[in-house]
């Protein structure tokens, strides 16, 4: 059975466009969400994953409304053929239900995993750029660092309590914590 979705984003959208495709081309339940693509709840996307079945296809008219990234759509789309679910785009014409249909969408699987690790290895060589300029990342530290050497030495002294400390400084306990580890991964064994 085929079974549609539809989705807009805002409710000055219209559905109709979607819903005509999806009728045209024999799908017997149609389920429609009124929700940007990004939203975590989406109840007739919910009902529609209830409602599928072996041997069912999935049914959309574009890509794009159906999944909130290109890693979420493929992940789905992995999910559906686990279950003996194919999945239809009507404009982009990928039918998983098909040997061309497979090879289409894994290309798109392929090139969102290549994208993916671009990313990773870009991000990794700008921190590697950065540390050899002598940036490091992360946020800023909140004490400076004779701040931090006070903090850690009266927490290691035991002199005043953790909430003493914390109030002195400003800071949070786990924020002591951190100090007090970043100072004993300095000391050499």
């Amino acid at each position: 059975m085929l079974i549609g979705y539809a989705r807009v984003s805002t409710h000055d959208q219209n559905l109709d466009l979607q819903l005509d495709a999806l009728t045209a081309v024999g799908c017997e339940k149609v389920f429609t969400d009124t929700a940007t693509g990004s939203t975590q709840v989406r109840t007739g996307f919910n009902d529609m994953q209830a409602a599928l079945r072996s041997g069912d296809a999935v049914v959309v008219w574009r890509l794009d409304r159906l999944g909130r990234s290109l890693k979420h759509l493929v992940e789905f789309v992995n999910e559906l053929e686990s279950f003996g679910i194919g999945f239809m785009s009507l404009t982009e014409s990928i039918d998983t239900t098909t040997p061309g249909g497979k090879l289409v969408f894994h290309i798109f699987a392929a090139l969102a995993e290549f994208e993916r690790n671009i990313i990773v290895e870009r991000t990794k060589a700008g921190l590697v750029s950065a540390r050899a300029r002598g940036k490091t990342g992360g946020r800023k530290k909140k004490l400076s660092k004779s701040q931090r050497e006070l903090a850690v030495s009266l927490y290691c002294q035991k002199s005043h309590s953790l909430s003493e400390i914390c109030t002195m400084f400003n800071i949070s306990k786990p924020t002591l914590y951190a100090y007090v580890n970043e100072k004993l991964k300095a000391v050499p064994l």
